[in-house]
């Protein structure tokens, strides 16, 4: 199965539903960024405001447009509520590349194996039908965080992109680089994730 841009890809297992970002999803969006605008203290391109919740989804939209990204909304079906947002960006099919991350939930959600659940769908995903050989991740060198949560995962980390970036204050951001390869994911990091999972 070839991937294509166009078409509505909707992933989902008991736990967790991921279908493509829209415009619409503003409504259902916007009150994280009016209750919890730290939520984007590390990131890039923060939604953490109502003008810039719709700059994120106006640069979302575009980048699937231009066919270098795919995001989507994440929703927790034991909870039956909209939890946050993740994407596939920088794709490179010709290379069998793409990056993960965008991702962010609620409080509310974090800490529930939620984003476990995501990776599982995403990562299968990305290498059995997209046919990735690579799949890379990024996070700000200081997010601990995130950057435990990927390593738990199975990411292995490869270095650190020295001041590669701008923080929205206008401070410069390193970032680590961490990926999972196809060889890796079938040969241990699948399991180990779906274990996690069970948890």
């Amino acid at each position: 199965m070839a991937f294509d841009f166009k078409t509505s890809y909707i992933l989902e297992n008991d736990r967790v539903q991921l279908r493509p970002l829209s415009a619409e999803d503003y409504d259902l969006l916007v009150h994280f960024s009016k209750e919890e605008p730290e939520l984007w203290t590390y990131s890039l391109v923060p939604a953490s405001n109502e003008l810039a919740l719709q700059k994120y989804l106006q640069l979302a939209l575009e980048g699937r447009e231009n066919q270098r990204e795919y995001a989507f909304v994440v929703y927790d079906k034991t909870r039956d509520a909209i939890a946050g947002c993740t994407r596939f960006y920088d794709i490179q099919l010709a290379a069998q590349s793409l990056q993960l991350g965008f991702t962010w939930y609620g409080k509310a959600f974090q800490g529930t194996g939620l984003n476990q659940q995501c990776k599982l769908l995403l990562l299968d995903f990305a290498f059995r039908i997209m046919q990735m050989e690579r799949v890379e991740f990024r996070a700000d060198e200081q997010n601990k965080r995130s950057i435990a949560a990927m390593k738990r995962i199975g990411c292995v980390e490869e270095g650190v992109l020295r001041s590669n970036g701008v923080k929205p204050n206008g401070e410069r951001r390193s970032s680590i680089v961490l990926s999972i390869l196809k060889a890796e994911w079938e040969q241990s990091v699948k399991e180990n994730l779906r274990k996690l999972c069970s948890l």
